[in-house]
């Protein structure tokens, strides 16, 4: 876990949730604080992403949020981060995510969560980076999309070496031991993805 000094975090924005699923969020940002690991997210104080920055913000830690305008004042910008980046677009956010980070881990969450671990596995498969993407399937939020996954690939439109551009794991604890034995990228990011 030495090489990874920035993690992204995708996670839901709704505070409608499951107490496990706000206390993993809680329990992810004073890890990352207590290890000195600095948060990438979206940028909202809403839901499990306010949870996850706040406990990292509590303990001592660094939070980069980065947020497209149109969503700046929807999403009420937490403006009490390390950093916080307003840009032009959600493909500009997802870009800058997928830049400054180191890793990407996927809690539970929505439609807008799916969509960023989809393109964030996509683009390993495409070979536009090469680093850890973990998915922490929190009191068995993500066991469905597991299923799907390997239906995906039992069916034909993933073939099976699809499998090492991600990782399913039950707990946090399975996160930090994925993270703690990840290889070290070998892709420069920046340069693909610009």
């Amino acid at each position: 876990m030495a090489t990874i000094k920035r993690l992204c975090v995708y996670c839901g924005s709704s505070s409608q949730v499951s107490e496990a699923y706000r206390r993993a969020a809680t329990d992810l940002g004073t890890t990352l604080a207590r290890t000195g690991i600095e948060l990438v997210y979206g940028g909202g104080k809403v839901g499990l992403m306010a949870l996850c920055a706040d406990a990292v913000l509590a303990g001592g830690g660094q939070v980069t949020g980065i947020i497209p305008g149109h969503l700046h004042e929807r999403e009420v910008g937490h403006k009490d981060l390390t950093r916080l980046m307003v840009v032009g677009s959600m493909h500009e956010r997802k870009q800058l995510m997928a830049e400054m980070s180191d890793a990407f881990v996927v809690l539970p969450g929505g439609f807008g969560t799916l969509d960023e671990a989809f393109e964030i596995i996509t683009w390993r498969i495409l070979s536009l980076h090469d680093k850890p993407v973990i998915i922490v399937d929190v009191a068995g939020y993500w066991a469905q999309l597991g299923s799907l996954m390997e239906h995906i690939i039992a069916e034909g439109f993933a073939s099976p070496a699809t499998r090492r551009h991600y990782q399913i794991v039950p707990s946090l604890d399975g996160l930090f031991e994925a993270l703690a034995t990840a290889p070290e990228p070998a892709i420069p990011t920046r340069s693909k993805l610009a």
